[in-house]
């Protein structure tokens, strides 16, 4: 079978499924794991393309859309070239990959028309009963199967532990800084297996624009910054190159709640497997033990002094 991916948590589940042989396309944000990076890219990204500051890309993305422009660009002659059996699409956020009525033409002009699975997880389990769906489309549904259970098991031991817990750490997820955005759809029940309330994101719900006066009313004990799509290394960098904002963070980790930057990209962003390894992150961090040391390539505890450093390399 031809599967064409076109976003970064299906690819991933593809490749868990032992079928990266398999792929003839994915998107430019496909890239764990290692197997999958000689596939060839089809998705161009129209935003942020030369860097640019978290406000700079909110301000190409809004006008984008405010003008019925497209955010990304298929490759249309490569993606026909690869003559794809399944494509997997996605239609929960129009900002983050390509949606299926940018796949209409190019599907329409293929020869032999391909089975199209669209996905739209809202949640935890919303993702796992895809992995169930890209199985099942693949021909490995047994397969597939087996690898939700694991998942299951895994956010079930979590949730166990974490109900022994005396406390329940008020908890703020920021996936976006300037302007701030509070973290939604899985996030919050993310947070709330792990043992923490989240008391500004809603469970099964998008994200939304926030302030900073909103995240203070609300008390939190622990902030989480992830930004959309952001590693730890990126985010910390752009905290550094922040100005004014930066300041905010600086007082903020001097005085306030406790503020843990983690790696969104990999563990919270996108609707793949690895949503559970942020479960287990998420834990390890609110209810700290000796025997779940916090890896640093995955979260870090903001403290003034990492802003004042020079910027990561």
């Amino acid at each position: 079978m031809r599967i064409c991916s076109l976003i970064p948590g299906a690819t991933e589940v593809v490749a868990a499924l032992d079928l990266a042989d398999q792929l003839v396309g994915i998107s430019h944000e496909c890239d764990f794991p290692a197997s999958v990076r000689h596939v060839p890219v089809m998705i161009e990204s129209l935003v942020g393309k030369d860097g640019g500051t978290g406000r700079e890309i909110d301000r190409q993305v809004k006008e984008l859309v405010a003008s019925g422009q497209r955010l990304y660009r298929l490759d249309e002659n490569a993606f026909c070239g690869a003559h794809p059996d399944l494509i997997l699409t996605q239609d929960l956020c129009h900002v983050c990959s390509v949606t299926p009525d940018q796949l209409i033409r190019a599907i329409e002009s293929l020869q032999c028309q391909p089975h199209v699975l669209t996905l739209n997880p809202t949640t935890l389990d919303s993702m796992i009963h895809d992995i169930e769906r890209i199985a099942e489309a693949a021909g490995v549904l047994s397969k597939g199967r087996a690898f939700a259970r694991e998942l299951r098991r895994r956010v079930d031991h979590v949730r166990a532990e974490t109900r022994r817990t005396r406390s329940r750490p008020r908890v703020v997820c920021l996936e976006w800084l300037d302007p701030l955005y509070v973290a939604g759809h899985w996030v919050p029940e993310m947070v709330e297996l792990a043992g923490g309330h989240d008391v500004l994101g809603s469970q099964d719900a998008p994200s939304y624009e926030t302030t900073w006066h909103a995240v203070e009313t609300a008390r939190p004990d622990v902030i989480f910054v992830m930004p959309c799509g952001y590693s730890v290394e990126r985010t910390v960098n752009d905290l550094r190159r922040a100005g004014q904002t930066g300041d905010v963070w600086r007082r903020t980790s001097e005085q306030g709640p406790d503020v843990y930057v983690v790696d969104a990209a990999s563990f919270f962003s996108r609707p793949g497997p690895r949503l559970v390894d942020g479960v287990e992150l998420l834990a390890a961090i609110l209810h700290k033990s000796p025997a779940h040391p916090i890896d640093a390539a995955k979260a870090i505890k903001l403290e003034a002094t990492t802003l004042t450093a020079g910027c990561a390399s």
